[in-house]
């Protein structure tokens, strides 16, 4: 049985990641999250990367807080909070020598993951081979499959379709049409109609395809690249919604939260 708080090193602090790390903290890990300087989540409400701009994020009732340095997360965990940092690289990994890292960076594809970063290393979506990069693969395509563990082999392949609200999917995203500055007068939780005026790139006008609520979008005065995605509408328009944990990301934690303690608990 565990005999000790166990600590857990997550790369990436988005929509996913932020899913696995309020699991594990609602657990007693003491969890660490790392972050890039300029994040690109655009499900800010429920995403853990917004305390890179603010300093401190809360997603339902649990609260990261931005440090700038290794020696401030043991007072962070004190406060009962979980530190951000932002290590593209994961070297805070060198000074806490974590029980488990959690790759949950959803880049489709390994950055530098490897198996000896940690006693257990978990590699969530494709990109990660079980047994070779990492020990465990967990299943994040929205499919029969979400939520499964794989202890040898891959996941599926990104399909590349947006998880369906309301009958829709590719019709509720914003992509930036072009290179440039997103620029929106919009927020989280806003009403759009179809058609409507949500923000500019490079001069070019992002609009609604759907009506409903902004259920993610980017931050005003971000640089992005054509195809960047930029926001997404819930044509349900439930609001509250774009500040949860929504179920898929409950799936893909359980499973992170199965695989640690079945690997620890033996």
């Amino acid at each position: 049985m565990l005999d000790k708080r166990l600590t857990v090193l997550i790369r990436g602090a988005g929509e996913v990641a932020s899913g696995v790390a309020h699991r594990l903290f609602r657990s007693h890990f003491q969890v660490c999250l790392t972050e890039v300087a300029r994040p690109l989540a655009v499900c800010r409400g429920n995403s853990f990367c917004e305390a890179v701009y603010e300093g401190e994020k809360e997603v339902e009732g649990v609260t990261a807080r931005l440090v700038t340095s290794a020696k401030e997360i043991p007072r962070v965990w004190d406060e009962g909070k979980i530190p951000l940092i932002i290590d593209p690289d994961a070297l805070v990994r060198e000074v806490l020598h974590p029980d488990v890292l959690v790759d949950a960076i959803m880049a489709k594809k390994n950055l530098g993951t490897r198996i000896d970063d940690a006693p257990l290393v978990i590699g969530l979506g494709p990109g990660f081979f079980a047994g070779r990069d990492v020990h465990v693969v967990v299943e994040t395509n929205w499919s029969e499959n979400l939520g499964r563990i794989i202890l040898e082999g891959e996941a599926e392949e990104d399909t590349g379709v947006p998880i369906p609200i309301g009958g829709l999917a590719f019709e509720r995203v914003l992509r930036a049409p072009a290179d440039g500055l997103f620029q929106t007068d919009k927020d989280i939780g806003d009403s759009v109609v179809a058609n409507e005026v949500v923000g500019w790139v490079g001069g070019e006008e992002i609009r609604a395809r759907v009506g409903g609520v902004l259920r993610g979008l980017l931050r005003h005065g971000i640089e992005v690249e054509k195809g960047t995605k930029l926001g997404e509408i819930d044509p349900v328009a439930d609001r509250e919604t774009c500040f949860q944990i929504r179920p898929k990301m409950r799936a893909i934690s359980g499973a992170v939260l199965e695989a640690i303690l079945a690997y620890f608990n033996t």
